[in-house]
């Protein structure tokens, strides 16, 4: 072991970072107990202190494990993280949405904590998680052809009239329609031509649907029809054009976000994802295995990249700012050439940014 890397180690005991834990752990000789470097306990003399690569390594050494760090548990972020991702399976494998008292003392933590964790790690709330997986439920049994009675029940709704307060907003449509893919429904649209070839964007009177991008609007206007095969469909709209001339200056001058009313359909994942990659900022990318870190998910950098080529927000939901690990670019549902194009206009956005920011300061 190196004598800096001893400083470093030292200096990381010093300052309790959670960020050294799993990577080694400290020893004090006088008390004979073994901690993680995030440890709150009394720092102790530096003389007294001798590092170890592991747990194993530590009890060979005849030193016993702290009882207020544990050291010979899951790491914090990682037993967080599993608490967490607990709470989310008795969410969803619940018929009604758990009390968070409940799902606070599950996790052995307080109310307070547990929602805070809770919303850090996933997003949103555990009130808004469980409503999203009663969606999907009613969702994935309307699509099956289920009658909306049975789906609504079966999804957990207590009474169908609560049901039909808010399923419009949850499913971005009346359930009858919904089923029939769209009938009776109106789906405005419109296309437009960027430097990236035609844009179409779609809207329900919930928000915009869709945006989606091709070289041929003719195809972007049949992937519409077939998504929505019995809704009727409305182009021209000059009021709806408006939305299209957003998008198209979003694309042409980056910025942060689009200010567009959303109509976000997808899975709890998805939506979790989703969310994620709403908070990438202009100009920055992240890999699939950050994202799925951030949202409590750290083996699911697959289903993230899954979540992204299902997107069907283009540039309001920035899929386009998630490359691989090692900083190379990977599959983007509009074409590799569309997405390289996409971030490095956003690159030199952020740099001007920031120039004009300091030449003002």
């Amino acid at each position: 072991m190196s004598e800096q890397q001893d400083v470093d180690r030292w200096a990381s005991v010093l300052g309790n970072d959670a960020q050294a834990d799993g990577k080694f752990l400290y020893a004090v000789k006088t008390t004979g107990i073994y901690c993680r470097p995030s440890c709150r306990s009394r720092p102790p003399r530096r003389e007294n202190v001798v590092f170890f690569a592991s747990v194993e390594e530590a009890k060979h050494a005849g030193f016993r494990p702290c009882k207020r760090c544990r050291p010979d548990g899951l790491p914090r972020s990682a037993d967080k993280a599993d608490r967490i991702a607990r709470a989310c399976r008795l969410i969803q494998e619940s018929e009604k949405a758990p009390q968070l008292s409940v799902l606070a003392e599950q996790a052995g933590m307080s109310r307070f904590h547990f929602h805070r964790l809770f919303k850090q790690a996933v997003g949103m709330t555990p009130r808004q998680y469980a409503i999203a997986c009663r969606d999907e439920r009613v969702r994935a049994a309307l699509a099956d052809g289920q009658r909306v009675t049975d789906a609504v029940f079966g999804a957990g709704y207590e009474s169908s009239g609560h049901f039909y307060a808010v399923g419009s907003r949850s499913l971005g449509m009346a359930p009858e329609s919904y089923r029939s893919q769209g009938a009776d429904h109106v789906i405005r649209f419109a296309i437009g031509e960027t430097r990236l070839g035609a844009i179409l964007v779609a809207g329900t009177t919930r928000g915009i649907c869709a945006i989606t991008m091709c070289d041929d609007p003719d195809v972007l206007i049949k992937q519409l029809q077939d998504s929505f095969a019995c809704a009727e469909l409305i182009g021209g709209d000059p009021e709806f054009e408006a939305h299209v001339a957003a998008v198209v200056g979003f694309v042409e001058r980056p910025a942060n976000g689009l200010d567009l009313p959303l109509d976000i359909q997808g899975t709890v994942f998805q939506q979790r994802v989703w969310r994620a990659l709403q908070q990438i900022p202009c100009g920055e990318t992240a890999s699939y295995t950050e994202i799925a870190e951030r949202i409590g998910a750290p083996k699911a950098a697959r289903a993230v990249a899954r979540s992204c080529a299902s997107n069907l927000l283009a540039i309001a939901i920035p899929c386009h700012r998630v490359v691989r690990s090692d900083g190379e670019l990977s599959g983007y549902r509009w074409g590799i050439a569309r997405k390289r194009d996409l971030l490095d206009r956003e690159a030199k956005s952020a740099v001007s940014s920031r120039e004009q920011t300091t030449a003002a300061d």
